[in-house]
């Protein structure tokens, strides 16, 4: 297991930030499902961070009979013809967005599929989609360790609750316009997260699909072909939090690279830092539940908050309600946990505070702020490997920014 010990330091410099996932995702989907089409060429997705889950996305589309080449941080795909093996296996590792998106794809295109994935995720569900396929006659079986599923996902009206994960919707969004008729999501209360379905829906516009919504639906129109395009995957606002957050803790550090008009539901992070930075106040997370995280650790050190919205947040690689507010504990911050908010009331450290021994719960976000907020007092991160997932040089990084940091394994 990977350890950092990090000491007090103070961070500076100018540092990129990390392409984003969310959209790496997308545009490797959309460019395999592009490279399908007779008249298609060779595509390149420049700026793409090969983090765990990007390879778990890169392994299942090749499962679909995708070739493609790497080349430093690029991914270049030719004319593909489609792998129809009967099972085809989905190895999702820890990915949620990898099994959601890439499940509703292969039952369209080959009508069977056999998704795979650590314990854990498989425990964080897949109901909206065995609800779908009780619904059409699609058969499927599951365990602890994968879902089997056979039989041709057909068009029609798919009822989705918008309180559990818009990852549903947007699986749907991909799988969907390859049918041969119309298609219609009805989205059952407030779709949490929206602003993913948004680039969801940029990715698509970009490879020539259309979709667009109609007060709480989506429409579909079927028989439609994805373009090859040559695309760039922009940096990513939700890890740059992490970052940033540097500089609200007596660091200056100049993060590049982020688009101010990013449809990326995270960017509100430098409000929500502003806020914290500035008194204790009321945060709703409903549409950047990624920042949980961040935003507990920040509110511990500063002046307090309440945060709204937050039962998702239990459900993620860990459970980030329990599991950070045990490790803010540490620092002697304490907190009101309710069913569906958390508050916040910030711990007192010194330079004479015992050293602690935080834990990152495999999840790649606590690992991240547990080590910004270490770098206040000095601390360990146990299982700091787990940013990997998302941002694997995430340690390098702030290393060069002066952060004192030393890697070991035990």
């Amino acid at each position: 297991m990977k350890y950092c010990r990090i000491h007090k330091s103070i961070a500076g410099g100018t540092v990129a930030a990390p392409p984003s996932k969310s959209y790496a995702h997308r545009l490797i989907l959309a460019s395999f499902l592009a490279s399908l089409e007779k008249d298609s060429c060779v595509q390149t997705i420049s700026n793409i961070a090969l983090s765990e889950d990007i390879k778990a996305t890169l392994n299942c589309v090749k499962a679909l009979g995708c070739r493609f080449d790497i080349e430093a941080n690029s991914v270049s795909m030719q004319q593909n013809k489609l792998n129809m093996t009967d099972p085809i296996v989905l190895e999702c590792n820890e990915s949620g967005s990898t099994m959601r998106f890439m499940l509703p794809v292969a039952l369209a295109l080959a009508g069977n599929a056999v998704v795979k994935g650590t314990p854990k995720l498989l425990s964080r569900g897949l109901g909206v989609y065995t609800n779908i396929f009780d619904d059409q006659g699609i058969v499927y079986s599951s365990d602890n360790n994968s879902l089997s599923a056979k039989g041709k996902l057909k068009s029609g009206v798919f009822k989705i609750d918008g309180s559990i994960s818009s990852q549903f919707v947007t699986g749907l969004l991909f799988a969907l316009p390859l049918l041969e008729n119309d298609s219609r999501i009805e989205i059952m209360g407030e779709l949490q997260s929206r602003p993913y379905v948004d680039i969801t829906i940029d990715v698509l516009e970009r490879y020539g699909i259309s979709v667009r919504f109609e007060d709480n639906a989506i429409l579909v129109p079927g028989g439609q072909h994805y373009h090859a395009v040559d695309s760039v995957c922009p940096a990513d606002w939700s890890n740059a939090a992490f970052l940033d957050f540097f500089n609200y803790i007596g660091g200056k550090v100049n993060v590049t690279g982020l688009d101010s008009d990013s449809l990326q539901g995270d960017r509100i992070y430098k409000e929500c830092f502003r806020m914290l930075d500035n008194g204790f106040c009321t945060i709703d997370v409903k549409n950047c539940i990624d920042l949980g995280p961040v935003l507990f650790t920040m509110a511990s050190i500063k002046h307090g908050a309440t945060f709204v919205n937050t039962r998702r947040l239990r459900i993620k690689e860990s459970d980030r309600v329990a599991d950070i507010c045990t490790e803010l504990a540490k620092t002697g911050a304490e907190f009101r946990i309710e069913e569906n908010s958390v508050t916040i009331k910030p711990g007192t450290l010194t330079d004479q505070t015992p050293e602690i021994e935080f834990d990152s719960h495999n999840d790649h976000r606590l690992a991240m702020s547990l080590a910004v907020l270490a770098s206040v007092f000095g601390a360990t991160v146990k299982d700091c490997g787990a940013v990997a997932k998302s941002f694997p040089d995430f340690f390098e990084k702030i290393q060069k920014l002066d952060i004192f940091a030393e890697l070991y394994e035990k």
